[in-house]
């Protein structure tokens, strides 16, 4: 990481300090972000873990900065460009605001430097995956400073259209809260079955950890997988029947779909302004 570099960061809850707390591990110091955030929990949250002194509004100061990074709910994205907009027009724009589109984004802004991205929270713990789609006119070297400050919170993948972020959106922004769910579903089930809280609740988190680190080295797929610890008769066998006959499977791709269709909602409600 170029420790030349200046950033600023608009909003700065959760998903910003994952980016910063990446950036400052790679090397960057306090002195070389920028955040506006009006919160003063928040604010001094970000003074107590990184040594950063947030600023309630926007100042000139933000025309330090090459990249702005957007960690603002979507709701209050149109109404936060508006004081930010006049600093930072020559710089590169990057959204974590789930659904707001590029061309509301290039317009609050007045640029078409933007690239839209979608996190997730394990970015927090550095186990993330991020889609990025870029505008039109964000150069190569933009694409890769933009891959320099997401590839500290994890993984990263590009998508060809601005929809498929949506689908991303779906999949993985909103994944976490599956797994979460079932890691619910199977401590109670190991609860039900005499097992301690803790006893159950550490055998599902070690299981979904080790399956899926088994899945992203291997070169088969998950059916394939998952068919190889099922034998005909068995217990896993009795789940996935069990599962299969009560429709979980479609059940929960109907779910993923939800979501989607609410993220492409999203960005049609916040992104008229």
């Amino acid at each position: 990481m170029n420790t030349s570099h200046h950033i600023a960061f608009i909003g700065g809850g959760n998903m910003a300090s994952a980016i910063i707390g990446g950036l400052i591990r790679q090397g960057m110091a306090p002195e070389q972000f920028t955040v506006i955030e009006p919160f003063a929990e928040t604010v001094a949250k970000l003074h107590r873990d990184f040594g950063i002194t947030a600023l309630p509004e926007a100042t000139e100061r933000l025309a330090q900065a090459e990249v702005v990074v957007w960690a603002v709910k979507p709701q209050v994205f149109s109404q936060a460009a508006s004081p930010v907009m006049p600093h930072t027009r020559s710089a590169l724009h990057l959204s974590v605001a789930a659904g707001i589109r590029s061309d509301s984004i290039c317009r609050w802004l007045d640029t078409d430097r933007v690239v839209r991205s979608m996190p997730n929270t394990p970015a927090l713990v550095g186990q993330g995956i991020t889609g990025l789609f870029p505008c039109p006119n964000v150069s190569p070297a933009d694409r890769a400073r933009v891959e320099q400050i997401i590839g500290t919170t994890g993984q990263y993948l590009w998508v060809a259209q601005e929809s498929h972020l949506d689908a991303v959106t779906a999949l993985s922004g909103s994944g976490p809260a599956y797994v979460f769910y079932f890691l619910e579903a199977m401590t109670e089930a190991g609860v039900g079955m005499g097992l301690s809280a803790e006893q159950a609740y550490q055998l599902a988190v070690a299981t979904f950890a080790g399956a899926s680190s088994l899945a992203a080295a291997s070169s088969e797929s998950p059916e394939v997988l998952r068919q190889r610890v099922t034998s005909k008769g068995g217990t896993t066998y009795a789940a996935l029947t069990s599962m299969e006959a009560s429709g979980m499977k479609a059940s929960f791709v109907k779910a993923i779909q939800a979501a989607e269709a609410r993220a492409r909602e999203l960005g049609d409600e916040f992104g008229k302004a």
